[in-house]
């Protein structure tokens, strides 16, 4: 059955100081996003869609895509105000992107299979790619999706606060998700938020979703509606993904089942983190998880 997988890449990198989505950081200098396609083809995934920004485009198909031709298809796609609807006026001062909801409708074009999202700058392990796409396999309408939780104890980074989507999973069934900002090590390596303590175990989004093609009209609607309720002047919300699930949630709109994958998860937020990330890389070539030569 084909797959898509959705790579969220154009996102700004601010905390990073920089795009961290093509950061060199495996061995042989890959960036992150080349395991993750790796795992998805080797997981039986079929297409791969890039979400950059216009300026990333020529980049990445030359570092990523011209390696890929011949395997899967790839297309890229440009996340910009151009792809906004007609009714929304973007106030003049506004800079920043209107969030992962809207990154993913700025690829629609490409979304005609069960698709899943993942962000460049994560990576996952190869079993997230495998479930991923089994469950996919499964959905049969718009009202269902799925994901893959992780636990959170193993989604810090030392260097700073990190965002994370806070999961209720009952029955392998996701119930609530909570975009959480801030979650840092406190007093002796205690896990907080601004709201208090955090339970390690805690499972939580890493923003991979999985949705059936026919649930694309009913994110387009929650986009604009996203886009109504906006005050005139407003120049940072973004409309995301975990809160859209959520609310989707709370509507009956949505269903979704959580699989939960065994392997470390390890990503790059802040400049320090790519230390830590290059050397997992290389730990995992040395183990023979990955050839010296990903593609």
């Amino acid at each position: 059955m084909n797959t898509t997988l959705v790579i969220l890449a154009a996102g700004l990198g601010s905390r990073f100081g920089g795009e961290k989505q093509l950061s060199c950081v495996g061995p042989g200098g890959e960036c992150l996003m080349e395991y993750s396609i790796r795992d998805a083809i080797d997981a039986g995934f079929t297409e791969i869609v890039f979400i950059l920004k216009r300026e990333m485009v020529e980049v990445v198909r030359e570092k990523i895509g011209g390696r890929l031709e011949g395997r899967i298809p790839v297309h890229y796609a440009v996340q910009d105000y151009a792809s906004l609807p007609d009714f929304y006026r973007i106030p003049p001062e506004r800079t920043k992107p209107f969030g992962t909801v809207h990154a993913l409708l700025c690829a629609q074009a490409y979304l005609n299979a069960p698709f899943a999202t993942i962000n460049a700058d994560d990576y996952y392990g190869k079993e997230a790619y495998r479930i991923l796409h089994r469950m996919l396999c499964e959905l049969r309408g718009g009202e269902q999706a799925v994901m893959v939780p992780y636990i959170l104890g193993n989604t810090m980074s030392e260097n700073g606060g990190v965002t994370r989507g806070i999961c209720t999973i009952r029955n392998g069934y996701l119930t609530s998700v909570l975009e959480t900002r801030n979650i840092r090590y406190g007093e002796g390596h205690s896990i907080v938020c601004d709201a208090g303590k955090l339970l390690p175990e805690t499972m939580v989004s890493m923003n991979i979703w999985g949705f059936h093609p026919d649930a694309v009209p009913n994110i387009q609607a929650y986009f604009e509606r996203f886009l109504r309720d906006l005050p005139p002047d407003e120049l940072k919300a973004e409309c995301l993904l975990p809160i859209m699930v959520n609310d989707m949630l709370a509507a009956g709109e949505l269903k979704v089942r959580a699989e939960t994958s065994g392997d470390q998860w390890f990503g790059l937020t802040y400049r320090e983190d790519l230390e830590t990330v290059s050397r997992a890389l290389l730990e995992l070539r040395e183990r023979g998880v990955y050839p010296e030569r990903l593609f």
